[in-house]
Order: C-alpha cells, then structure tokens, then sequence
C-alpha cells in the first residue's frame, strides 16, 4: 500500500497471525483497519478482498483460501503440450496462517501485475467459497 502506516499495520498483522495463529477477534479487527486505508487510496481490489477476508474468518473462525495455483511450464517445446496448474489446498492452521500472510504480503507492493493477478484469485475464491 502507498501509506506507511497502512505497510507496518500488514506488517503487524502478518506477524501476530506467524506467531499465534488467526485469532479471530484480532486478526478481523486488524484487518477492518487495513480496510480503511485501502477506502483512501480507493482502491477497490484491495478494498473488497479485505472486506471478504474478514467476513469469512468471522464466519469460518479461520482462513480456508489456499495460496492461488501456480503454474508451471510444460515439458519439451511441443506444440501439443500445455502448462499445468498446481493446484494449493488448506489442510492444516498452518497453510492457513501462510496463505493469509501471503495474501497481505500481495498488498504491499498491489500495483505488481502479478500480485494484482493473484489478489484477483484470492478475491473471487472468498466470493465462491
């Protein structure tokens, strides 16, 4: 994000979740304050999938939005051969605690094509949760 107290706020966050876990209460209301940062850079991306990251841990108690597939290259230059997706899955607390740190993490630097990509996967994975 553009603001610096919004940046030690992810900061904050990412290392309350790595050293105790997602604590519901907490973990939302620090996420609530990341929100309003976000409404003033209107930044609508990062608005909405902080709105949702926070409703679902409020309604689920946790984070269950894998890290966004990777892709991978296709052995051999044929033309018949295509990249595959490897596919994340959430099993234990602590994929959930990596990938909602990873997801923070796509908020410090968002105007990254790439992590705008992936901030775009971790928003339509809360919306079809």
């Amino acid at each position: 994000m553009e603001n610096i107290e919004a940046n030690k706020l992810i900061e904050k966050i990412q290392k309350d979740i790595n050293k105790s876990g997602i604590d519901t209460k907490k973990t939302v209301e620090g996420l609530t304050q990341l929100r309003t940062y976000a409404l003033e850079e209107q930044d609508p991306t990062a608005t909405k999938v902080l709105r949702l990251a926070y409703e679902h841990i409020q309604e689920h108690g946790t984070f269950n939005i894998p890290i966004p597939a990777d892709e991978l290259v296709a052995e051999g230059d044929t033309e018949d051969s295509e990249p595959e997706l490897i596919e994340n899955s959430i099993e234990t607390d602590e994929e959930r605690t990596e990938s909602l740190a990873y997801m923070l993490s796509l908020l410090l630097d968002r105007h990254n094509p790439n992590n705008r990509q992936e901030l775009f996967e971790y928003r339509d994975a809360l919306k079809n949760y």
